[in-house]
């Protein structure tokens, strides 16, 4: 159903830190980037290698906030390995702890993930649905 979604964000110097390392355990990275230190409009974007961006980071220096509380974005997780990494990775490039790596039962038998915040307020998560 979706193409793709963008975050403005505030200085993209420290979101494209962040979201590289986050996002680099689940196997996604930087498709492409538009990064022109000190000029506006300056954009990232990150999905699988060889294919497009699904998710894309903006500069949005001014008027930038996050979507209210009841928004969050989840990436798909290959293991419950990865989900550690993403979320000690987010903790370490300056992400805020808002669910720490484990099973949700009350989400569906096989629902293991970790939940995030990111330097700008963005609610992610990383996430594994099946058995294993």
């Amino acid at each position: 159903m979706l193409h793709h979604i963008s975050f403005g964000v505030s200085n993209i110097e420290r979101a494209t830190a962040f979201y590289d390392a986050v996002l680099a355990p689940l196997g996604y990275i930087r498709v492409w980037d538009d990064l022109r230190p000190g000029e506006p409009d300056q954009a990232v974007g990150y999905g699988i290698a060889g294919g497009g961006d699904k998710l894309a980071l903006k500069l949005r220096s001014k008027g930038q906030r996050p979507p209210g509380p009841g928004f969050h974005l989840a990436f798909a997780a290959p293991d419950r390995q990865s989900i550690a990494q993403f979320h000690a990775a987010a903790l370490a490039h300056g992400g805020r702890d808002n669910g720490a790596p484990g099973p949700r039962p009350d989400y569906g038998a096989h629902y293991y993930a970790a939940f995030v915040v990111d330097p700008d307020g963005h609610r992610i998560e990383a996430v594994l649905n099946a058995p294993g």
